[in-house]
């Protein structure tokens, strides 16, 4: 089965890997077709019957023992990325300015008690709808000006995560189609 694998915070401040540094410690596990997308922690790969929580796992330990880095992975198959596709809340949006629109990837379900915290206590214009394991939000002024991210954590909406603009969850969708 072919996933696609997302590093949280690669290329961020001083958390710096390449591209073919991940692609060789994805190889040096045994798993084949390996294509890093862009320069942000993205990796597709066939892992045959392997299951999600161990390549989450083996994934984690390998790039510590190669590299000296920690980063938490999220792993993703063809189905769930297409169905979250087809689900989008936001399709508009996703036309109009994708790179404003933004899916963080979770471990286990969104606490949509904790994002109805944020709702009552948060005026600002972005908007955000829980998908399972995904949250998704429309940051319509950009991320770099908004005020949502704090007032999250002070909700306790800490669980690990990454985020991944829609371009980049299409590019992998994609990629998991090449």
């Amino acid at each position: 089965m072919k996933w696609a694998a997302m590093l949280r915070g690669i290329n961020l401040g001083k958390r710096q890997l390449k591209s073919a540094e991940l692609k060789a410690v994805v190889e040096g596990m045994g798993f084949t077709e390996v294509k890093t997308i862009l320069a942000s922690g993205n990796v597709v790969f066939e892992a045959g019957d392997a299951k999600p929580e161990a390549i989450e796992r083996d994934l984690h330990a390998a790039l510590e023992k190669a590299t000296g880095l920690k980063s938490e992975v999220f792993v993703r198959d063809r189905a769930e990325l297409a169905e979250l596709v087809e689900n989008n809340p936001f399709p508009a949006e996703a036309r109009e300015r994708p790179s404003f629109l933004v899916v963080s990837f979770h471990r286990e379900p969104v606490d949509k008690a904790a994002i109805e915290r944020v709702a009552h206590c948060y005026d600002g214009p972005e908007r955000m709808v829980v998908i399972d394991r995904e949250l998704v939000t429309d940051f319509p002024d950009g991320q770099g000006r908004s005020n949502l991210i704090p007032v999250m954590q002070k909700a306790k909406l800490s669980q690990a995560n990454t985020g991944r603009n829609w371009n980049t969850v299409l590019k992998l969708l994609a990629a998991l189609d090449g």
